[in-house]
């Protein structure tokens, strides 16, 4: 099945709806025919060798095939915030985050809307524009897509959220969240490998694995890190995030509304490095993001201005 399918009968994250897109129907995460875009510019908001010294090319897009009740996109991935582009507009945000000289094409939560990004990604790499291109995702994601994605993704920046079925559940929705995201990463990590860069330390290609520290829920991030020693290996790029803020409903929600403690973040750190994991980085315990890189703070809308050419 090509990507180009998937519109009549959509079956693009694990979910399966089946609907046809091409008709005006929606599925789960809502999404329709044209691509929807909440914001795009250059980001520095991501791991370093994605943000390097240029920011990523990052483009934010709208609906999610998730409902995390923390989510902090919440405006854009669950309210339906975003603007509606076709192949070729989409093409020209492309264009656009090149000549700007960001380091690469960073689709943040791009599942719903892969059919719209090969079709652009095609227009633009005809035209000579050429970055690696980093697949931002939840996790929550099918191999048989994944393998359709191959030469167009070069780097997975790739989530496991959680390690247990309950918390999965009351956390994004979804039950069978870990194992579809595990299934993922292996293939992520069949396809492209540990993490490559070039002489500056940028990022061409190779998975990366982002672990949220989540409040109560410390022992899922070291079961998952136990989960890819034994499976993956831990050559693996890892990144440690304890930026935890509730936000969205998670803010009335007992047991999502507090940060993480110190006690918790300390035990991540040390199974790191009871586990030997030595590539990727861990943030400081409280460390938070710049007010303008928080989701539900950033302004809709473009960070730069299209020009067709």
């Amino acid at each position: 099945m090509s990507l180009e399918n998937h519109l009549s009968k959509c079956e693009l994250c694990p979910r399966c709806c089946g609907i046809n897109r091409n008709e005006g129907f929606i599925g789960y995460c809502r999404g329709g025919y044209e691509a929807e875009v909440f914001r795009y510019g250059p980001h520095h908001g991501e791991e370093p060798p994605i943000s390097g010294t240029k920011g990523a090319g990052t483009i934010f897009f709208s609906r999610c095939t998730l409902k995390c009740i923390y989510c902090q996109n919440y405006p854009w991935s669950q309210q339906s915030r975003g603007i509606k582009y076709d192949d070729k507009g989409l093409a020209l945000i492309f264009r656009e985050l090149a000549r700007t000289g960001c380091h690469n094409w960073n689709l943040v939560s791009p599942t719903p809307w892969l059919v719209q990004v090969e079709k652009a990604l095609k227009k633009v790499r005809k035209d000579g524009f050429s970055l690696p291109v980093v697949y931002n995702t939840s996790g929550f994601e099918r191999i048989e897509v994944l393998n359709q994605l191959q030469g167009l993704v070069d780097i997975y920046l790739t989530d496991l959220r959680y390690s247990r079925k309950d918390s999965a559940k009351e956390g994004s929705g979804i039950s069978d969240y870990t194992y579809a995201a595990r299934t993922a990463l292996s293939e992520m990590w069949r396809l492209a490998g540990p993490l490559k860069m070039d002489e500056n330390g940028i990022a061409v290609s190779g998975v990366i694995c982002r672990l949220l520290i989540l409040p109560g829920r410390a022992i899922e991030v070291i079961e998952n890190l136990e989960w890819l020693a034994a499976n993956v290996g831990n050559s693996i790029a890892v990144s440690i995030m304890s930026q935890y803020l509730p936000a969205y409903k998670a803010v009335s929600q007992k047991s999502w509304n507090r940060r993480i403690t110190r006690e918790e973040y300390d035990e991540v750190c040390d199974a790191m490095d009871r586990l030997g994991f030595n590539a990727g980085w861990i943030q400081d315990f409280e460390e938070t993001s710049p007010r303008d890189l928080v989701g539900f703070e950033m302004e809709e809308g473009p960070a730069g201005v299209l020009r067709e050419k």
